[in-house]
């Protein structure tokens, strides 16, 4: 297995693994839309994404991705990555290519001064939850002091 970061003409690597991502989480597929979005993510330097390669009879493919954002805390004056997507394509689960995105991410933004690397993920996700904890991930308390607001804008 190879890990590696993409660059913006490479974003044809990830378009089917995002799109797949996608309809994980009940959206439809939609390869333009998938094409799109990943395409201005990696032109606009808006994120960065690497991607697992696995040996297929003889050629290396895509089998896995995280994408990563940016983020920054102007009161503590600090870096950090939010790693928002991680997906391995389900014949390739169980097989350490999640948890060595994970880490592949982490010294990512270890090198890159960030002072923390965060993640969401479902209550229901279980599995992923015990991944994040023996990795090292904190579950942070759902009391931090802030609350949060969102104002709809469509």
């Amino acid at each position: 297995m190879e890990i590696r970061q993409i660059q913006p003409n490479e974003a044809f690597l990830v378009i089917n693994l995002f799109d797949q991502y996608r309809v994980f989480y009940k959206q439809a597929s939609d390869l333009p839309r998938a094409r799109q979005f990943i395409e201005a993510r990696l032109n606009n330097n808006e994120s960065v994404i690497f991607v697992a390669f696995a040996d297929i009879t003889g050629e290396k493919q895509p089998v896995g991705f995280t994408q990563l954002y940016p983020s920054y805390s102007s009161v503590r004056t600090i870096k950090n990555w939010i790693l928002n997507d991680l997906f391995v394509q389900e014949a390739f689960r169980k097989n350490g290519i999640g948890e060595a995105l994970i880490r592949r991410a982490m010294q990512f933004a270890t090198a890159s001064g960030a002072h923390f690397l965060q993640l969401e993920t479902a209550t229901d996700n279980v599995t992923a939850q015990k991944l994040y904890e023996r990795i090292g991930f904190q579950l942070q308390s759902p009391d931090t002091g802030f609350l949060l607001y969102r104002c709809p804008l469509v």
